[in-house]
């Protein structure tokens, strides 16, 4: 979801567990890093002694002494979006020369196809109030998610249901006014469990984690280490381990375009691609909808997008570039906590 002040408050010092619940592990065959990955400037395989990349930096270099409208003239020529400000020019005429010497070139051992088939965009809404104090538990009141085909580059297809609060059944006037979700969607809602049930049964009917390749993708660490993380013990179920690790377009886009996290807002982003936001900041579908297309844009523009963050012992950490890349699990609904 976007900035809001839900966002921006203090997470809870929630770190207790019931004593029958497992601490929560991200992956077992690599470890967690604090520090952000950075997005590879090369193949990882290959030889770097080969002609092919000098030329890359030689081209490369051009790039970057070039202005705004000669950025955009190239564009015109190569039939490339020209939209966004100049440094995601100049980051989509790179990542174009790029793939195109080491398209002709021998040196390239390493497939430019996407790591995953589908990504499922997840953007929740959650209860709120205008301050909310340090031990307020937010629940989540409004589950969407965005199927991307990455091979299409294409929204493909989406789930959305509210969701009825059960610790604070009331909504607040502010909540209501940011969200748009009034106190009528959420009392005919089903509860978290049964909504939950219910994507997991959709994303099974898509054949992700069987049939397809597939991961998860959210706007920033909140919306699997907090929102979700939190209604999973306020609906005593545990975590489900299909949703232990995502992308965070944040990062993603950060590392890729090489801007500062402050250009790293919902808007900021879309904005700095040339684009406006489409829908009512907030709602969780729109909002996942607008991530989406920032999602779509980036891997036309080269970006690769993997797996940078994952839940390790009940918070978010990141997930260092050497880790395998893989696919989450088949989706299953999570067991009750003991």
């Amino acid at each position: 979801m976007m900035e809001s002040p839900k966002k921006t408050s203090q997470p809870a010092n929630d770190t207790s567990t019931s004593g029958g619940e497992q601490k929560e592990q991200c992956c077992s065959n690599a470890s967690c890093e604090k520090n952000e990955e950075q997005e590879p400037s090369s193949p990882k395989q290959g030889d770097f002694s080969d002609p092919v990349y000098k030329e890359i930096a030689m081209a490369n270099g051009a790039i970057n002494r070039m202005n705004r409208d000669e950025l955009r003239a190239k564009c015109v020529e190569l039939k490339l979006d020209t939209r966004g400000v100049k440094d995601v020019l100049k980051k989509r005429l790179k990542s174009y020369y790029k793939r195109q010497k080491l398209l002709h070139s021998a040196a390239a051992s390493v497939k430019g196809d996407a790591y995953f088939d589908y990504i499922c965009v997840v953007d929740f809404e959650a209860t709120c109030e205008e301050n909310n104090p340090p031990d307020y538990f937010h629940e989540i009141i409004e589950f969407p998610i965005v199927l991307i085909d990455t091979r299409t580059l294409e929204i493909v297809d989406s789930f959305q249901e509210y969701v009825k609060p059960e610790v604070k059944p009331q909504l607040s006037e502010f909540c209501m006014k940011l969200t748009g979700i009034t106190q009528k969607m959420v009392d005919e809602a089903k509860t978290f469990n049964e909504v939950l049930n219910r994507a997991v049964s959709w994303l099974q009917e898509k054949e992700l984690g069987t049939k397809y390749k597939y991961t998860f993708l959210t706007d920033g660490s909140w919306d699997m280490g907090k929102f979700l993380r939190t209604q999973c013990k306020l609906s005593h179920i545990r975590y489900p381990q299909f949703a232990r690790k995502w992308i965070n377009i944040r990062k993603s886009y950060g590392n890729f375009y090489k801007v500062p996290r402050t250009q790293t807002k919902l808007i900021c982003m879309l904005e700095n691609l040339g684009m406006q936001y489409d829908g009512r900041p907030h709602c969780g579908l729109d909002d996942s909808r607008n991530i989406a297309r920032i999602a779509i844009h980036m891997l036309k523009d080269g970006c690769q997008l993997r797996v940078n963050e994952c839940l390790h012992q009940g918070e978010p950490r990141s997930v260092p570039i050497s880790a395998p890349i893989e696919g989450a699990p088949v989706p299953q609904m999570p067991k009750n906590r003991d």
